[in-house]
């Protein structure tokens, strides 16, 4: 029989154990090429709902069907090969250097960081990626969805490498980038409150603590994913508008381009479609990103979990 005191005995956290940044990237990046397959229909209707100045969508079930019905179902996963390859080195970049921000912040002794460097190293984190990974994939997503029609052959773009090398002999390489600034702001907003918000209902809902050795379920994991994903898409609709009408828009017929930058392109569209426009494509950005995020996190912490339990605990002794 085993020694009641061997039962009753709690794994022996290892001092200032923490997840390292390289698990952390990979289980990001296992986790967003899940979310693209799940959710890039969803993508594709925002896109086409924020790009509609004429009211031709008349919400998110008639644009989805309407894309459906003029272009074919498989319409509603366009771009989805750079969405993916975004999402996977995206999560990668954000999870792992998230993870190396936050080393400065934490109390030498105890691995604690406080509410204040978590919002710190999740916006460095967001800033980082809208730079390296988030701005060219989606300007190269956007110029994709945006093509309408069943004849491939018009297209303009032909697929994300040739419509990458079209942007850059007729705009420079700097036309990759374009949208950076609005896009900088979202994301940095997004992860700063999102990776703070995880950690918060983590402890809050299932007294879970990093490095502590227990593995959430996956669908704990997921409801603390999607209530961590609500509140960036409501604070940060209009640097989302804007970032997707400024990487939308080409220099073609050898005209100037509409909106001049992140400023100009917001008073523009407030004059001349209101306030309201601002949060275009906001449902179907609830509708992606909070479960997008709840998938992501359901396979993430699965793996980091793992890790916690093989390589960051002794068993009792």
């Amino acid at each position: 029989m085993k020694d009641s005191t061997e039962e009753n005995a709690s794994p022996i956290v290892k001092k200032g154990a923490a997840v390292p940044p390289y698990m952390k990237a990979v289980s990001g990046s296992l986790g967003g090429i899940v979310e693209a397959c799940c959710l890039q229909p969803i993508d594709v209707i925002k896109t086409r709902l924020q790009l509609d100045r004429v009211g031709t969508y008349k919400g998110i079930i008639h644009c989805g069907k309407t894309v459906s019905q003029t272009e074919g179902v498989r319409a509603l996963w366009k771009g989805l090969t750079p969405f993916a390859t975004h999402l996977t080195l995206k999560y990668s970049l954000r999870m792992g250097s998230n993870a190396v921000f936050q080393g400065p912040f934490k109390d030498s002794e105890t691995g604690h960081i406080s509410n204040r460097g978590r919002l710190m190293a999740g916006f460095g984190a967001g800033v980082l990626e809208a730079l390296a990974i988030v701005t060219p994939f989606e300007v190269v997503k956007i110029r994709l969805q945006q093509q309408k029609g069943l004849s491939p052959e018009l297209f303009k773009y032909k697929g994300p490498i040739h419509c990458a090398r079209i942007i850059v002999r007729e705009e420079g390489l700097f036309g990759l980038w374009a949208g950076a600034a609005p896009t900088v702001m979202r994301n940095g907003t997004n992860q700063a409150a999102m990776f703070t918000a995880k950690n918060a209902f983590d402890v809050v809902l299932w007294k879970k603590h990093e490095g502590d050795g227990k593995a959430l379920q996956p669908w704990q994991s997921m409801i603390s994913g999607f209530l961590a994903g609500t509140a960036g898409p409501m604070c940060t609709g209009p640097f989302d508008v804007v970032k997707t009408r400024l990487m939308a828009q080409t220099r073609e017929g050898g005209g100037g381009l509409k909106y001049k930058g992140m400023i100009h392109a917001i008073r523009t569209i407030y004059a001349e479609e209101g306030l309201r426009a601002l949060w275009k494509g906001l449902l179907p950005r609830l509708m992606r990103i909070p479960p997008g995020q709840a998938i992501m996190w359901a396979v993430a912490d699965q793996i980091t979990g793992l890790y916690e339990k093989r390589y960051m605990h002794n068993a009792p002794l």
